[in-house]
């Protein structure tokens, strides 16, 4: 069986580890690229909080912009892709081509068969997954925060980084194959899958903010909760009398006529009320909390992956 299902699938095996193969000489390319010019442009005290080297950020992201809009789109595509070629085609195409007949017709049963197919092609999507990951965070350690995005507090790159990717290819994987069990047609299987994939991907985005309670840290410095890459969720003013609201009335340090055409006076205005007693709080996940919620979204991913994969065994041994 092992033999066989490396038959049947090298096609799939081969075209994904070439498009992994491309894409880490890509980063690998671009990242080299981007260490040579940031020691050629950036001063010392890069990286830095300096204007120097936020020009330097400027530049790389102008570099490589088409670069960071493929990572962008990476934790929808790939999961995506997984799922319509790898697991709906699984018992889509078997169904379809009537290829079951014969195929559970002989000493190999049913059962045997959907093991042995379901956890090696599972096993090998979760280590391209994987590798996928360490590509990702090696590439993304090239470039500063500004840049590329921070490890928590940007989704995209929290998504792209860790053990989730494998959780989300095996999570797709698992789709497709139910899909194919329950459909029965391979393009239709393939549909729905991208469908749910991205409804799974946008939902758990905006769940995730949800997987523990957020931190409440009252400050006078912003930056200092954004510099320790912290997932911000929203901020409140504090009253010096203790009262939280979400604005400040005009009436208290009221800004000047031009203050919609200048962000400059929207900075003044945060000093006067700092200067009046007021303080911001901020709500928001620390970085600590980074392995914490990467399990938790792996682990949401998998009990769904099970379950899928359970359905499409029961459906399949049913017929």
């Amino acid at each position: 069986m092992f033999w066989l299902t490396w038959r049947q699938h090298r096609a799939q095996m081969l075209v994904t580890a070439s498009f992994l193969l491309a894409l880490g000489a890509l980063l690998l390319g671009s990242a080299i690229e981007a260490a040579v010019y940031a020691a050629a442009h950036a001063p010392p005290g890069c990286p830095g909080p300096s204007v120097a080297c936020a020009e330097v950020g400027a530049g790389l992201s102008a570099r490589y912009q088409a670069v960071y809009s493929l990572y962008g789109w990476m934790p929808l595509l790939a999961p995506a892709l997984i799922g319509a070629f790898w697991g709906a085609p699984l018992l889509g195409r078997e169904y379809e081509r009537g290829t079951h007949l014969l195929a559970w017709t002989q000493s190999v049963s049913p059962a045997r068969w959907l093991a042995v197919k379901l956890g090696v092609l599972g096993g090998a999507v979760a280590l391209g997954g994987l590798a996928l990951s360490a590509m990702a965070t090696a590439w993304r350690a090239s470039f500063p925060d500004s840049v590329a995005g921070t490890w928590f507090g940007n989704l995209g790159v929290f998504n792209m980084v860790g053990v989730v990717p494998a959780a989300w290819w095996a999570f797709a994987f698992a789709t497709g194959a139910a899909a194919g069990a329950f459909l029965r047609r391979t393009l239709p299987a393939m549909a729905v899958t991208v469908a749910v994939v991205a409804a799974a991907v946008f939902g758990l985005f905006s769940l995730s903010d949800h997987y523990a309670e957020p931190a409440r840290t009252v400050t006078t410095d912003r930056a200092a909760v954004f510099a320790r890459d912290s997932r911000l969720l929203r901020e409140a003013w504090v009253a010096p009398s203790g009262a939280e609201t979400e604005a400040v009335p005009m009436t208290v340090c009221p800004s000047p006529p031009d203050a919609g055409r200048s962000g400059r006076n929207a900075e003044a205005r945060e000093r006067c009320l700092f200067q009046a007693g007021y303080r911001l709080a901020v709500y928001h996940h620390p970085p600590e909390r980074f392995w914490r919620f990467q399990w938790i979204e792996a682990g949401i991913l998998l009990a769904a992956s099970a379950v899928l994969g359970a359905a499409a065994v029961a459906r399949t041994l049913r017929r």
